[in-house]
């Protein structure tokens, strides 16, 4: 039935992508995280609903006739040049070239994504429109997932498909936590519009918590940690705030099953936890990589490709500061760096960790200085506030992400490029004599 359906709305979906161009970038979007072919089975399931999407969108932005002017910033920037500097690093790489040029190609997705978002998104429309795609993807699937969660009396495991993006229920987990502010921002905005809107979105936030307890992921509890107490903080209504979280605590609290409290509980106590410092053997692994190829690195992957985890593993007696305790590398197969920051170096070089914090620090005070200058100028409240989402949605990734290999997420540049549409599209309209976009002072 599901196959059916799909098969039905996809020449809307088309039709629509080809007529709007900002629809075509959040379908791009909702087909890249709600991955459609895990869905369905047939002759659906070969379909390759993503790429026939994207390729639209670009072909209805190429067919637009009004085009607006190339400006991204410097985040844009930094993410333009962290590209290219991940081809060279791609060209030297140590890696297998076919595994190498394939991660190469996927991060070019994602970066075309964000050029055209800073291209073609002029209106809160068009960024709400994202944001929604984004509920109706990632959100969708915490949703079910919490619901079987709590259906299941805590005893069901959340994780994604195997072959997504957000396969890992660490990443998984990470998503969902970057989804709180940006859900908290729509039901700011839709939830005195309409009481099935506010019922649903406070519903979806409900489930996006109990699908992050539910992954059993520490740093996905740490970034709900870090998101839940910004939003408190902020909040004007604390004393609701506290009770309902009381109350939904206090009702999830009895499903959580004693592993999670085990795994949580190795936060504290990381030394003891072999989990934990296995990401540290892989971390000082990524660093030795560095340093043996302080410009370049090793390229896309390069610690997971075994004769180079093996070969790295040799010189492990290297770094003496680096604490490991009893700790070594696992010769019988290579893992990940599992951290945003060491993947970076590892692959990319110092070089390409300076342009990856570049991206992220830049991104992460241009939305501070939206919407501080959006409440100086007296601009419409929603500026401000979503600014702050996406700010706050960039820091839980920074946070969360710290232990995972996850650079080059397709969301976090979908944020960066929203934070730039603020600052370059929307916000120069409200500011004193100007009346055409530009960049901020």
């Amino acid at each position: 039935m599901r196959d059916i359906i799909l098969l039905c709305v996809l020449p809307f979906l088309l039709y629509a992508t080809l007529k709007r161009p900002f629809i075509g970038l959040g379908l791009w979007i909702w087909t890249a995280m709600f991955y459609p072919n895990a869905w369905v089975y047939g002759m659906a399931a070969g379909i390759r609903y993503n790429l026939l999407i994207s390729a639209s969108a670009i072909l209805s932005y190429l067919c637009s006739r009004n085009k607006n002017r190339f400006e991204v910033g410097n985040t844009g920037a930094f993410v333009l040049l962290f590209f290219a500097w991940t081809t060279v690093t791609s060209v030297f790489a140590l890696a297998m070239p076919d595994r190498v040029w394939g991660f190469w190609n996927d991060f070019l997705k994602t970066v075309v994504l964000f050029v055209l978002i800073t291209l073609v998104l002029t209106k809160k429309e068009h960024i709400e429109f994202v944001l929604w795609c984004l509920v109706l993807s990632v959100g969708f699937y915490a949703g079910l997932e919490g619901l079987k969660f709590i259906a299941s009396g805590g005893g069901h495991k959340i994780e994604g498909f195997a072959t997504h993006t957000l396969g890992d229920r660490n990443e998984l987990s990470i998503a969902f936590a970057m989804m709180l502010p940006l859900t908290f921002y729509l039901l700011a905005e839709y939830g005195k519009r309409s009481r099935l809107l506010r019922l649903g979105l406070l519903g979806s936030l409900l489930l996006l918590v109990v699908s992050i307890i539910g992954t059993q992921s520490r740093g996905g509890f740490i970034a709900l940690t870090v998101v839940g107490g910004y939003l408190f903080l902020k909040s004007r209504r604390k004393i609701l705030l506290l009770v309902s979280v009381l109350i939904a605590g206090s009702l999830v609290v009895g499903l959580i099953p004693s592993e999670w409290f085990h795994r949580m509980d190795t936060i504290e106590r990381v030394g003891g936890d072999s989990s934990f410092m296995g990401r540290v053997v892989a971390w000082k692994l990524s660093t030795i990589l560095a340093l043996q190829h302080p410009l370049l690195g090793g390229g896309f992957k390069s610690l997971e490709y075994w004769p180079v985890w093996t070969l790295l593993s040799l010189d492990f007696h290297m770094l003496s500061f680096f604490p490991t305790g009893d700790a070594v590398p696992d010769t019988r197969g290579a893992h990940a760096a599992h951290s945003i920051y060491f993947q970076v170096l590892g692959e990319h070089g110092f070089p390409g960790l300076l342009l990856f914090l570049c991206i992220l620090v830049t991104a992460f005070r241009k939305a501070a200085r939206v919407a501080r200058t959006a409440t100086e100028v007296g601009a419409p409240e929603w500026i401000a506030s979503l600014a702050t989402a996406l700010q706050l949605s960039l820091f839980a990734y920074c946070v969360g992400a710290a232990a995972l290999s996850f650079a080059y997420f397709d969301m976090t540049y979908t944020l960066c490029a929203l934070i730039v549409v603020l600052e370059k599209r929307i916000l120069p309209a409200y500011l004193p004599g100007q009346g055409k976009p530009g960049a901020l002072a």
